[in-house]
């Protein structure tokens, strides 16, 4: 009797198994991916500054946050290229501060159109990220050690050569297009960031160049065996970096109405901190071989939205710097976290 009043449940066959598992890693893979916590980390914070900083939430304020966001994200998209490689640009700042100069030398001394001289800036930004990525290949010398010296090389060859003049008579279609405001809070150059940023996304998701850059940076002895050309894919990264790097000088340009030599601060220094929080915030690998384009974008929100709430509350600004350090080191601990989590269970299998 109690055999036939028991009710069994019965198992899940084979297929529903795997299945099953199958929606139940998907799930977790979305919720604890770095997209998720940091939209999560947005919305929680934009609420709090919302309600404690007066005037967080102004037309004001939100046109000034998705300006900074365009310029430092595409800040933070140029490094993402170069890390991609697991290497280093320390003279991001110098490349931004030399193109967009010779944009502005381009205009005033020699009176081409702006088109040419936007062109002449990115070209010539792509060329000293090359000169970057040469060096690196055939020194065979780590890039933190290349750009280093080269951003005090750039930097100093560019006061020479300008006599650390700048250039304010800029063409008005450029410096009020950096003023526009669409829809009284968005600027112009928040959605130049996401046209750079689709851009990117399209060239990792969807062209062989791309995926040879990610198997190169992943590990370049196989891509070498497999018959990548790993060193010119290398320089071409540099390249791509030094280029997209020259937008984001362009773009401070605009914001600030005038082209100067100390717009990203000593030899481009003050480029350093946004460049490495945004995609390392966002999920970019540093051992190379792994980039999260919309985790950049993401990270870079989040960047400001932190910074401008703390200046807005009255924090000084060495706690603002604090923070964000240890936003980074935060973020740099949880990937290590993570990439030795993953071998585990590589090998657990």
């Amino acid at each position: 009797m109690a055999a036939l009043n028991t009710v069994q449940t019965p198992s899940p066959r084979p297929g529903e198994r795997d299945a099953a598992s199958a929606a139940s890693r998907r799930l977790s893979g979305i919720f604890g991916s770095n997209l998720v916590g940091l939209l999560i980390a947005i919305a929680v914070f934009v609420l709090l500054f919302g309600f404690f900083a007066n005037g967080f939430l102004s037309k004001v304020n939100l046109y000034s946050i998705s300006r900074s966001i365009g310029i430092d994200g595409v800040i933070g998209l140029a490094m993402m290229t170069v890390l991609v490689t697991g290497g280093l640009n320390l003279g991001l700042g110098a490349i931004g501060v030399c193109s967009a100069m010779g944009v502005g030398w381009a205009l005033q001394s020699l009176g081409l159109p702006i088109a040419v001289s936007m062109i002449f800036g990115v070209l010539l930004g792509a060329a000293l990220g090359a000169v970057n990525g040469l060096i690196v290949v055939t020194t065979r010398l780590h890039s933190f050690v290349v750009t280093l010296a080269t951003m005090s090389i750039f930097f100093g060859t560019m006061i020479l050569l300008s006599g650390a003049n700048g250039f304010n008579a800029l063409p008005r279609v450029l410096t009020g297009f950096g003023r526009i405001r669409m829809y009284g809070v968005v600027s112009p150059l928040l959605l130049i960031m996401l046209l750079v940023a689709a851009l990117l996304f399209y060239l990792y998701r969807y062209t062989a160049l791309g995926r040879e850059m990610l198997a190169a940076g992943a590990n370049p002895f196989a891509a070498k065996l497999s018959g990548l050309p790993v060193e010119r894919l290398f320089v071409c990264c540099h390249a791509l970096c030094g280029g997209i790097g020259a937008i984001a000088g362009v773009m401070a340009s605009l914001r600030n109405g005038a082209i100067v030599p100390s717009m990203a601060g000593p030899l481009g220094a003050d480029w350093l901190l946004p460049a490495f929080l945004a995609p390392v915030l966002g999920g970019t690998l540093l051992t190379g071989g792994g980039v999260s384009v919309s985790g950049a974008v993401l990270g870079c929100v989040f960047v400001e939205i932190i910074t401008r709430g703390l200046y807005m509350l009255q924090i000084g600004e060495f706690w603002i710097q604090t923070a964000l350090g240890l936003v980074l080191l935060g973020a740099i601990l949880l990937e290590r976290g993570r990439a030795a989590m993953a071998l585990q269970r590589s090998i657990g299998r």
